[in-house]
């Protein structure tokens, strides 16, 4: 007698191992643990929270009881990008700089979170501690994102920048990220895939397999191309940086904002992909009720095209979530964290820190 076809799944399952389940980011026990953390005795003063990227690191100290805030910049601390003696580098000029603009040293600091760009941030947490101490707090760049967008509470940050990712955490701590798989694999719903999508969807309308489209037009303008189909060696033959093609989004938005149909469809198309994303991580954080979705990333400057389908499908599945874009420059997300870590999010919580950060940021 023939096997079922669940029972040739399961025979051809048990020839592979075991795909592991477990949440692709988890918090560190400093930071995790909501609702049951007291307040320091002493009383913490000096914060460091450090945004680092792939072309720029930022470093923020503030005083608690100033309040005040200093920043130091450095070079780029993506260890994907300049490996790890130089990203280490860079977040410790960005630090210092930062320090000495406080007036104190890093032993003065009462807690300090780094959150930084790249696949393999324990390399890089072990040479923070090796030369500094291992109360410096290394996370991902996702959860000092997660944090900035959500105030650093159990909810959803959607990251949709040049890149696009989803991280969650439930009221007991518990996380889940969705998303994050880079340019080739994912990036649903950023600027790259926005601009990505744009020229494909130029591309059908020139060989009269899709829509027509002022995207066309736009793109041969934007690129300085000769026309369609050189565009599209472009994109094989320089190529086409990742942010050259994320730049087109900006496009993409006016045109929808003007009526053109393709480009609201992607758009919307967009916002259904990174809505799955939130769905899987609002599952498997147990999130319901009340709970922050901030939107967070240069895509959703875009407008109502973007957000309102986004935000629709999200209240699909929780009616109550708040789902807002949040304009806090990143090291904002460094420096909640940091007050965690320090017991401290009360006296943070009493300061708006947003302003804080803007005033201290030069003028664009």
């Amino acid at each position: 007698m023939g096997k079922t076809a669940g029972e040739a799944s399961l025979s051809i399952a048990c020839k592979y191992p075991a795909v592991d389940r477990a949440p692709l980011v988890t918090l560190p026990p400093a930071l995790a643990g909501f609702g049951r953390r007291p307040p320091s005795e002493a009383g913490a003063r000096y914060l460091l929270g450090v945004d680092g990227g792939a072309t720029k690191t930022l470093a923020a100290v503030i005083d608690l009881q100033s309040p005040s805030l200093h920043l130091g910049h450095g070079g780029p601390s993506n260890q994907d990008a300049v490996g790890v003696q130089a990203a280490g580098r860079a977040l410790f000029d960005a630090a210092d700089h930062a320090l000495a603009g406080a007036g104190i040293n890093d032993g003065q600091l009462d807690a300090a979170v780094l959150a930084v760009a790249g696949t393999d941030t324990p390399s890089v947490a072990r040479h923070v501690r090796a030369e500094r101490s291992g109360q410096w707090i290394v996370v991902g760049d996702v959860v000092g994102a997660w944090a900035t967008a959500t105030g650093a509470r159990p909810g959803v940050g959607v990251i949709a920048g040049t890149g696009s990712n989803v991280l969650g955490v439930g009221r007991d701590g518990r996380s889940w990220r969705a998303g994050g798989w880079g340019h080739l694999l994912g990036d649903e719903g950023s600027g790259y895939w926005l601009g990505l999508q744009s020229i494909r969807a130029a591309l059908r309308d020139r060989e009269a397999s899709g829509p027509a489209t002022a995207l066309s037009d736009a793109a041969v303008d934007f690129f300085g191309a000769a026309s369609v189909e050189t565009l599209a060696a472009s994109v094989y033959g320089k190529p086409l940086t990742k942010g050259e093609i994320a730049a087109f989004a900006v496009e993409t938005a006016a045109l929808a904002q003007r009526g053109d149909e393709v480009a609201r469809a992607l758009y919307q198309e967009g916002a259904r992909e990174l809505a799955r994303q939130i769905a899987a991580v609002i599952r498997q954080t147990q999130l319901d009720g009340e709970f922050p979705v901030g939107l967070i990333g240069s895509a959703y400057k875009a407008g109502p095209i973007f957000v309102d389908p986004l935000a629709a499908d999200i209240h699909a599945l929780a009616p109550r979530a708040d789902v807002h874009v949040v304009d806090m420059a990143p090291v904002g997300g460094a420096l909640l964290l940091a007050a965690r870590a320090a017991h401290a999010e009360q006296a943070l919580a009493d300061i708006d820190l947003s302003t804080l950060i803007d005033t201290a940021l030069p003028r664009r």
